[in-house]
């Protein structure tokens, strides 16, 4: 089997900024320090090129988030300065999702250390993302032949509002995002399934919430299943608000996997959210995914 990570160096941020940009590179420490896939392979993510960002993204804003073009307001909206590190690590993220749903469809399980950027609209980013990684590599899977519905599992704390903006009312795909009812982006676009949670959520409550929405999920008959696990539910999130715990989370994670795995639907790992304090626990929720997922392949 085949994982991917960008491999680009750290965003580079002011001080005091309050993106964790260091967090993928300590998720990648701790996979290769615990052994934690296995005998799969972990690869570099491919950069996706201006065709594959064009198949999600408006010509005038790919061109000019790539030149370097953007104005001010445009980079204040995605809170992130711009670079050409920016870039490319944007890009890495966009064709690791790609490369990694291609591969789930190949073997049954993939993913990328990164991912889930979705708050990219068509025509603009937001919420630290520049371009949107699921959307793109569904809609050129969907073009290209090689599925015939997908759907998006979002379980980012933050409403998946770039996914419904650029996927929405596409029949060939389902969205169900479970969020926070109270936190960013406030004004949302609705996914075909909106699960919104109150402030302080616990365990259970999310694990029941979840698992009704699911059942829509499978009867969909999905060929691919990108799943979004969102760190940013856990407790000591500083932007999630829930109160999940790690044992939650995993829980969590297994109920989506193992169904997937029963059912034979692939399926492609991303990871959202993770602004702990201290971010070792955002870092942690991130490894337990791919521990269950290791653990359901045996790999």
């Amino acid at each position: 089997m085949r994982f991917y990570y960008p491999d680009v160096p750290v965003i580079p941020l002011p001080p005091g900024h309050r993106f964790p940009s260091g967090k993928y590179d300590a998720l990648r420490a701790v996979i290769d320090r615990d052994h934690i896939l296995g005998r799969a392979d972990l690869l570099p993510a491919p950069l996706a090129s201006r065709d594959d960002l064009l198949r999600a993204h408006a010509t005038e804003y790919v061109d000019a988030m790539l030149a370097g073009a953007v104005s001010p307001d445009t980079m204040r909206r995605i809170g992130l300065p711009w670079s050409p590190t920016l870039v490319d690590r944007s890009r890495a993220t966009v064709g690791g999702a790609l490369a990694s749903g291609r591969a789930a469809l190949d073997m049954g399980l993939s993913g990328q250390l990164a991912g889930g950027t979705h708050h990219a609209h068509r025509d603009f980013g937001s919420g630290f993302c520049v371009f949107n990684d699921l959307a793109v590599a569904a809609l050129t899977l969907l073009a290209d032949g090689s599925v015939s519905r997908i759907a998006i599992v979002d379980t980012d704390v933050h409403q998946g509002d770039g996914n419904a903006a650029i996927l929405g009312g596409d029949p060939r795909v389902y969205i169900l995002s479970v969020q926070g009812a109270k936190n960013f982006p406030f004004q949302r676009v609705p996914a075909t399934r909106d699960v919104d949670l109150p402030d302080g959520t616990d365990d259970a409550t999310y694990l029941a919430a979840l698992g009704n929405a699911l059942h829509d999920v499978w009867d969909f008959r999905p060929d691919l299943v990108f799943y979004l696990s969102g760190a940013d539910a856990l407790a000591q999130d500083r932007l999630g608000r829930l109160a999940l715990t790690h044992a939650g989370l995993m829980t969590r994670d297994r109920r989506v996997l193992e169904q997937c795995r029963q059912t034979n639907i692939p399926v492609a790992i991303a990871i959202g959210g993770g602004y702990a304090e201290p971010i070792e626990a955002s870092v942690e929720a991130y490894a337990n995914t791919f521990r269950v997922a290791a653990d359901l392949w045996q790999l």
